[in-house]
């Protein structure tokens, strides 16, 4: 038996061209499945504030002090995971698999194609990680004066904001 293998084959490596290059495009997808997950779960905080309160004579009174009739409204903040960050990773996947398939002339360059593709969807998650919670926690909320709507334009969390009249204590 001349014709044995030395060592045997690892369970990844396989004959076909291109296994390599598939193996580190679904390493990404693993990876940009890990970080959009953990996107989802530390992207989530809730925070709320009721300016005004009650009188000396059980009586309602407003964020200034004055008395009023009507209970004060109190506010609630609540981030969530954005849209918009999840369609990010998957753009920048779909973009790296066609930029291998339409620009990579040898394994080095759609290895580094993949790799870059990681680095860009880590810095997106990275970034609209902190960028998300340094923005929900500076909303002047304690500055609230009861009425209107706070305006939230921001992409890379979803802000929802409910408003009730302050329990009768």
């Amino acid at each position: 038996m001349t014709n044995t293998l030395d060592h045997l084959p690892e369970a990844d490596s396989s004959s076909l061209p291109g296994a390599s290059i598939l193996a580190r495009v679904r390493g990404l997808i693993w990876s940009a499945l890990g970080y959009a997950l953990a996107y989802g779960f530390i992207t989530n905080a809730s925070r709320s504030a009721c300016p005004g309160g009650y009188g000396s004579d059980g009586g309602y009174v407003d964020a200034d002090g004055q008395p009023t009739v009507l209970a004060p409204q109190c506010i609630s903040l609540t981030l969530q995971p954005s849209v918009f960050v999840a369609a990010a990773i998957v753009i920048v996947v779909l973009a790296a698999i066609t930029r291998v398939l339409k620009r990579a002339g040898t394994e080095a360059d759609a290895f580094r194609i993949i790799d870059r593709a990681g680095i860009v969807i880590i810095a997106v998650v990275t970034g609209s990680i902190l960028i998300s919670h340094v923005w929900f926690w500076l909303i002047p909320i304690a500055d609230w004066n009861g009425s209107g709507t706070l305006w939230f334009p921001f992409p890379f969390g979803s802000v929802t904001m409910d408003t009730y009249p302050a329990a009768q204590g």
